[in-house]
C-alpha cells in the first residue's frame, strides 16, 4: 500500500485559507472603515446643512421680527390718530350745543329770575341765581323739564332773604344737559341698515 502524506498539502491549504481569511478581513476593515468615513461625512455635510438652514432662518426670524416692530409702531400711530380724530369729532358735534345751552337758558328763563352763575361740569349744569318768587323757580324748573336740550332739573337750595323793600330768593339748581339730535341720529341710523 501506498502511502501519501497530506500533512504538507493541508498546510498549505491552512495557510492559503489563512492569507485568504486575512485579506478579507483587511478588505471587509478597509470597506467598513470606508462606509464608516462615507457615514461621518454625510452626516456632518447634514448637519452643516441644518446649520446653514437654521442660520437662514434665524437671519429671516431677525427681519421678521424688525418689521413686527415696525407693525407695531404704526398700529400704535394709527390708534393715536384714530383716537384724535374722534376726540376732534366728538369735540366737532359738541361745538354747536354751548349756542343751544345758552339758547336754552334764556328762553326757560321766566320774567323776574335771573342767573348770577352758570357752571358746566360734563353733562351736569349748575344754574346760581335770584327770582322775585317761589313760584317763578317753579316756572323754571318746568320749563328746564321741557327744554329739548335739559332735563332732570333738581333744586338744591332756597334762600329767601330781604334786600331793600323786596324779598329775594336766591336759588340753585341743578339740571342734565341732552342732546335731542343724538336720539334721532341713532334711531334713523338704525333704520337705514
Amino acid at each position: 500500500m501506498i502511502y501519501i502524506n497530506l500533512l504538507p498539502w493541508r498546510a498549505q491549504r491552512r495557510a492559503q485559507r489563512q492569507k485568504q481569511f486575512y485579506a478579507t478581513a483587511v478588505v471587509a476593515a478597509i470597506v467598513g472603515a470606508a462606509l464608516v468615513l462615507a457615514g461621518v461625512t454625510y452626516m456632518n455635510s447634514r448637519i452643516d446643512h441644518q446649520e446653514a438652514r437654521n442660520q437662514m432662518l434665524q437671519s429671516e426670524i431677525r427681519v421678521l421680527d424688525r418689521q413686527i416692530a415696525r407693525i407695531r409702531d404704526i398700529d400704535r400711530q394709527r390708534q393715536n390718530v384714530i383716537d384724535r380724530i374722534e376726540v376732534i369729532q366728538t369735540l366737532q358735534a359738541s361745538r354747536p350745543e354751548a349756542v343751544h345751552l345758552f339758547d336754552q337758558m334764556v328762553r326757560t328763563l321766566p320774567e323776574g329770575t335771573f342767573f348770577q352763575e352758570l357752571r358746566q361740569e360734563g353733562d351736569r349744569i349748575r344754574l346760581v341765581g335770584r327770582a322775585e318768587s317761589n313760584a317763578r323757580i317753579s316756572a323754571l324748573m318746568r320749563r328746564v323739564d321741557g327744554s329739548p336740550w335739559l332735563r332732570d332739573s333738581t333744586l338744591q337750595i332756597i334762600e329767601t332773604r330781604q334786600e331793600g323793600p323786596l324779598q329775594v330768593r336766591d336759588f340753585r339748581l341743578e339740571a342734565l344737559q341732552t342732546r335731542p339730535g343724538a336720539n334721532d341720529e341713532a334711531g334713523s341710523d338704525g333704520e337705514a341698515s
